[in-house]
This record gives C-alpha cells, structure tokens and sequence, in this order.
C-alpha cells in the first residue's frame, strides 16, 4: 500500500461522512453571517479545516463536529469582517405555531410568505449567541448536549440562552412587536 492508497481512503470517509451535512452547515453560517455568499465562503473555509484536521476525529458524531468547526469559522470571520456583530452579553438573566393554510390560494400563499419572512426577520434581528442555539436546536434539531460541545459552553447557558432567544422571539411575533397598520379612511380610497 503506497502514500496514496491512505490518503485517498481518508479522502473518501471524509466525503462519506462529512458532505452529508454541508446543507446544515450552510444553514448554521447562513443565519450567523447573514448573507449568502459569505455563508459559502465561511462553509468552504470551514471544509478545508475539517479535512486538514479529520484524522483527529473521532467517534461517530460527525455533524455537531462539522457544525462545531463552522461556528468557530463563523466567529472568526465575523470578528474579522464584523467587529460589531460579535458582542460579549450577559447570561445571568412559547414558540410561535403557524397552522398550514387550508388551500393554496393566492392569498394564503402570500399570507405564509408574510409570516415565513417575519419569522425569518425575527430570527436574523437576535443577537448572535441566541440566533446560533436557536438554529442549531429548532432548525438542525440538535440535542442541549451536541449544541453545548458546538458553543464550547455548559448545556445550562443552552438552555439559558435559548429559552431568552424563543421569548425574544415570542415578543418579536407578538402584535405588540410588529409594526401598526393604520387605516386608511374610505375617502382616501376612491370608495364610497
């Protein structure tokens, strides 16, 4: 067995195990970063860490040590191109349900896509820290656990943290915290 023969074996396992997981790893930069082309960026840089480091894996658990190497890639790339996006806060300190519209009318379309974009606006507006547990646990439905180890932080500053993003989210969404719609008067309108 030459050189070669190891190294493409180790090539092919990290293709097997780890590119399943390049769409969870896109999500996770893409609501950190905020933008699509820097997602990429950050997910390609994140890659070619985890294939120079990939013989220092071990276990099974390949996707919250993927999706661990994207979030330090996310923070390092938003420390360099985003000082003020990465801010230190303080940890001492109901969910938002849609029904699925009964038809496929135009209008329920553009009602779901309404709500789809407010609850994305709400998302992208949370402060970083409780944007990454909330999308690693809602969106990528992973354990208190894996998400600790991706944070480097105690499963309690999870919980913490996500509990305070879902009510940061709940006010959001609540009437109260979107914007007032105001009538406007028939006359206005050309009706009677």
């Amino acid at each position: 067995m030459n050189a070669n023969s190891g190294n493409d074996e180790g090539r092919a396992r990290f293709q097997r195990l780890v590119l399943p997981h390049l769409d969870a790893a896109y999500n996770v930069a893409r609501w950190l970063t905020r933008n699509d082309h820097d997602a990429q960026d950050v997910v390609q840089d994140a890659c070619l860490r985890a294939m120079r480091y990939f013989d220092t894996f071990r276990g099974d658990q390949v996707r919250p040590w993927l999706l661990q190497i994207v979030r330090h890639t996310c923070y390092s790339w938003l420390r360099e191109n985003r000082p003020a996006e990465v801010v230190a806060f303080d940890d001492d300190e109901g969910e938002a349900e849609m029904a699925a519209p009964a038809a496929d009318e135009p209008l329920v379309i553009a009602l779901r896509n309404a709500q789809r974009q407010q609850i994305n606006h709400a998302i992208s507006s949370l402060p970083i820290a409780f944007r990454e547990v909330l999308i690693l646990r809602e969106l990528e439905d992973l354990s208190y656990k894996d998400i600790a180890r991706i944070a480097d932080v105690p499963v309690g500053t999870v919980m913490s943290r996500l509990s305070r993003a879902r009510l940061m989210m709940q006010k959001a969404l609540s009437p109260e915290g979107r914007p007032v719609l105001r009538t406007v008067p028939r006359s206005a309108t050309g009706g009677a």
